[in-house]
């Protein structure tokens, strides 16, 4: 297990084949996919499939991250950076509806910018939302990001980019 960095009520690793079944059931609830724009996994099968075949550590040097409770070593969610098809790295994160409201997103996003800064030395970080998802805008506002532009995403939805530069 490789852990990337610490906060203080959160450890984020690397994922593994093992978060299968939590990724699964992650995905697999409407109100926690509802703005992403992604499909819910059909079985743990494929989330493991998924994950067997996750490369962006290897590609890039980063990726998703596993986001575990420090007291009892629970699975909240993920998040991390991810190097897209704009050619920028997108600050991205998920948890599970029982852990929202808990400023869980906003703790492990904080870090996962200043990982993203500090030990990987990157310029822009941005951070794309749905308008719609009023929640995730507020978590890019807390950490730094300003908005950047609207764009048109996700199968003609509007979407809002924010992005902070070091």
């Amino acid at each position: 297990m490789k852990i990337i960095f610490e906060t203080d009520r959160l450890l984020l690793r690397e994922l593994n084949i093992s978060d299968a079944e939590n990724f699964y059931k992650l995905n697999s609830d409407p109100d926690v996919i509802k703005f992403t724009g992604d499909n819910k996994f059909s079985s743990v099968y494929e989330a493991k499939t998924f994950l067997v075949n996750y490369t962006e550590y290897e590609k890039y040097g980063y990726g998703r991250w596993a986001v575990l409770s420090k007291t009892d070593d629970q699975f909240l969610g993920w998040c991390g950076l991810k190097y897209n098809e704009e050619q920028m790295v997108d600050l991205g994160f998920r948890f599970f509806k029982k852990y929202w409201g808990n400023g869980f997103a906003t703790e492990a996003a904080k870090g996962c910018l200043n990982y993203g800064f500090s030990e990987l030395h990157l310029k822009t970080i941005v951070g794309r939302a749905l308008k719609k998802n009023i929640a995730s805008v507020k978590v890019l506002e807390k950490i730094g990001m300003t908005h950047w532009k609207d764009l048109v995403c996700h199968g003609n939805k509007d979407c809002v980019y924010y992005k902070l530069e070091k």
